[in-house]
């Protein structure tokens, strides 16, 4: 028997979708999407998730708890696009000790 997790009457197919519907965060906004990605297309996603961080840290300086917390884990995941890009340009036997 699998167990199925609901949030807000959505049914979450795994981790981080659950994340999302709870948090109300898209990780591939702020962390960048796992497959390429053209130069416009990062720049139009940076673009939306400066201003929806900017929106964030408004509301939270307002008093919106919950808006702080989102704030702090959208801004987390935006460190994590180095480590990334870092992983995919990777190719294993291509070094020096090659």
């Amino acid at each position: 028997m699998r167990m199925r997790t609901f949030v807000a009457g959505q049914e979450a197919h795994g981790d981080i979708e659950f994340a999302e519907l709870a948090l109300g965060i898209d990780v591939d906004l702020f962390r960048g999407p796992l497959e390429y990605e053209t130069d416009d297309d990062r720049a139009a996603r940076e673009d939306a998730a400066r201003d929806i961080l900017a929106d964030l840290r408004s509301e939270a300086e307002a008093g919106d708890e919950i808006a702080g917390w989102d704030a702090l884990y959208a801004d987390a995941l935006t460190r994590t696009v180095p480590f990334l890009r870092a992983a995919r340009g990777y190719r294993s036997g291509t070094g020096e000790a090659a």
